[in-house]
């Protein structure tokens, strides 16, 4: 042990291989580190809804991996394409060639996109697909001789990942703190839609609230909207603790936005493949971006990947120039990926096949039902929802903001085998597309078991 090792906390005892492996070797994300080292919390298999603990117990998953695995862990017909991908074709340069599946996927999401999209960029994450999407709208504006829209507005509470265009753009302020000096200038922000004096406990969209997207209208008069390259949101905010949009304000950010030039942009690496009932929330919500950003249920999580799917008139005005020339200069190693590509496939070709946005959109009254169920707990502030994106936040214990949620998730895993997710004192729920009623019922009468003997 070098000097000032963290101790294993027992993990080496429960590993069933007991490899002395380091646990301080492993720098978590958006993890406490040194609270998770007294006591890990680690997994070891998963099959269908379930993980496996190092210790053995089966854990029920209410997060579906981490938004991620709508169709259930280790899904056999994803598995397979995986393995016979990575036998038949391990890996492609995607600069100057290209492969089968990449192509093949490409065709398929854009034809499960809303009308006019034309292209997919393929990227390995949702942060990478976030800086592509604002580096295709600065592209599109310097094409059609616009080169001075350079600046984008994002929305406070907004994620976009934690790259550097991300991070700029998003909207929670420890994600930023740390880079913040270093964040690329040119960026504002509309406020967050959520306002729990008049839209508390809302099931589904808020009904109060539309007005919020005329800040668009003052910032396009602050900045002069001929300088506002796009406006970046998530449909239905995610990671900050699930605000759904009020009825109205889509609308009227794409009515600003078309009246102005400005390009806009949904965040739906959450929001997409079945999460709100629909392929994407563009379709649940009836308003098309400019550019859509996907990942993590584009594969169900079995494989990194991410992306921006593109409307036609974008990819008409960048694709110009000499036919020899390259037009975006812009990728990754491992964009288009055949392995991922090929579980991307297959992932699409089970949500078709098993009819799981249908079975999603069917369910979520019953998980609305179990969320609000929880109203009236004492130590609830709020819940809110829409499709299968749900929160419960809780009310701060004085002085530790965010330990009684920490606190929930760890009961949680330790005294009721489940998994759910905290962000600070949100409790935060995504349930798997083709969940049982029973098991989500079940899983919500565990967090209330909890609720109600901690602090």
């Amino acid at each position: 042990m070098h000097e000032g090792a963290a101790p294993l906390g027992g993990f080496d005892g429960m590993t069933q291989g007991g490899n002395g492996a380091r646990l301080d070797a492993y720098w978590m994300p958006f993890t406490a580190n040194r609270d998770f080292r007294a006591r890990p919390r680690v997994v070891v298999g998963a099959e269908g809804h379930s993980y496996r603990a190092a210790d053995g117990r089966r854990l029920y998953d209410i997060f579906s991996g981490l938004w991620t695995t709508g169709a259930g862990h280790c899904h056999p017909k994803i598995v397979e394409a995986v393995s016979a991908q990575a036998r038949s074709l391990d890996f492609a340069m995607n600069f100057q060639m290209a492969n089968d599946k990449a192509i093949a996927l490409a065709h398929e999401l854009v034809g499960l996109a809303p009308a006019g999209f034309a292209s997919a960029f393929f990227t390995n994450s949702g942060s990478e697909a976030a800086d592509t999407a604002l580096k295709i709208a600065l592209a599109y504006h310097r094409a059609r001789g616009e080169a001075g829209r350079t600046r984008f507005i994002g929305r406070e509470r907004g994620y976009h990942g934690v790259n550097f265009g991300g991070l700029a753009v998003g909207g929670i302020g420890p994600n930023r703190r740390v880079a913040s000096a270093a964040l690329p200038p040119g960026v504002d922000h509309l406020p967050d839609t959520l306002d729990l004096s008049r839209n508390g406990f809302s099931r589904g969209l808020p009904a109060a609230g539309a007005e919020r997207a005329d800040e668009l209208e003052r910032l396009c008069a602050l900045h002069g909207p001929e300088n506002i390259a796009a406006v970046i949101v998530e449909p239905v905010a995610g990671s900050t603790g699930v605000l759904p949009p009020p009825v109205g304000y889509l609308e009227r950010l794409r009515e600003i936005c078309s009246r102005h030039g400005v390009l806009l942009i949904f965040d739906e690496v959450i929001t997409a493949f079945g999460r709100v009932g629909a392929a994407f929330a563009a379709e649940r919500l009836g308003v098309v971006p400019d550019i859509i950003t996907i990942a993590k249920g584009v594969t169900n999580g079995v494989i990194p990947m991410g992306g921006a799917l593109v409307s036609q008139r974008i990819v008409d005005a960048v694709l110009q120039g000499p036919e020899y020339g390259v037009e975006f200069f812009h990728g990754y190693t491992y964009s288009g990926h055949p392995i991922a590509a090929a579980a991307g496939l297959a992932t699409l070709s089970v949500y078709r096949e098993e009819g799981l946005f249908e079975t999603a959109r069917a369910l979520a009254p019953a998980f609305e039902d179990a969320l609000h169920a929880f109203r009236d707990h004492p130590k609830v502030r709020d819940v809110r929802n829409f499709g299968l994106m749900g929160a419960i936040e809780l009310e701060p214990r004085a002085g530790s903001p965010g330990l009684r949620g920490l606190e929930v998730h760890k009961a949680c895993f330790w005294e009721e085998d489940l998994v759910l997710r905290n962000g600070m004192d949100i409790l935060q729920f995504a349930p798997f597309l083709n969940a049982r009623e029973t098991d989500i019922f079940a899983a919500f009468d565990a967090v209330r078991r909890v609720l109600d003997r901690i602090e």
